[in-house]
């Protein structure tokens, strides 16, 4: 089996993705600004509560994953299912994290695009990632992953 065939073979790397979008809504922000949040609310608050939150949950699910000895990074073999901590409820936490970074983000900075940019950056990950890495858990982990996926959602 080769290296390549051992991964998921995502289209895109996950951090490059979410980066890419943040860069975009940035950019589309400061050429047509679109403000949202309601004037009498602290948007910077609100905005950074909810990447706080949103943080916390990635970096659980980073270390439930490194605690179970199997590698986070999409260009690395999976080397076991991961039951546990956030993965009870989800089966991406990470991605979770990152949409809730930048729905925070946008609030916080009162940026339209970066919300807007969770639309495509949400179908790149589905799509080109997540579905490629569900193929691989299952084609690696068989029964094992199949019993995990019908016990737990997708997102939520």
């Amino acid at each position: 089996m080769s290296e390549s065939a051992s991964t998921a073979q995502v289209l895109v790397r996950p951090p490059l993705a979410w980066a890419l979008a943040v860069i975009a809504g940035f950019v589309l922000d400061w050429l047509e600004p679109l403000e949202f949040v309601p004037e009498d609310w602290s948007a910077g608050l609100l905005g950074a509560m909810v990447v706080v939150l949103a943080l916390a949950l990635g970096v659980w699910a980073l270390d439930t994953m490194t605690r179970a000895g199997t590698n986070v990074p999409t260009n690395r073999p999976t080397t076991a299912i991961v039951e546990n901590g956030p993965y009870r409820f989800t089966r991406n936490p990470i991605y979770l994290g990152m949409f809730g970074v930048l729905i925070g983000l946008g609030i916080a900075f009162d940026n339209l695009w970066l919300l807007l940019m969770l639309v495509p950056f949400a179908l790149v990950i589905r799509y080109g990632v997540v579905a490629r890495e569900e193929a691989y858990l299952e084609r690696t982990f068989g029964e094992t992953y199949r019993g995990y996926r019908q016990r737990v959602r997708r997102w939520l």
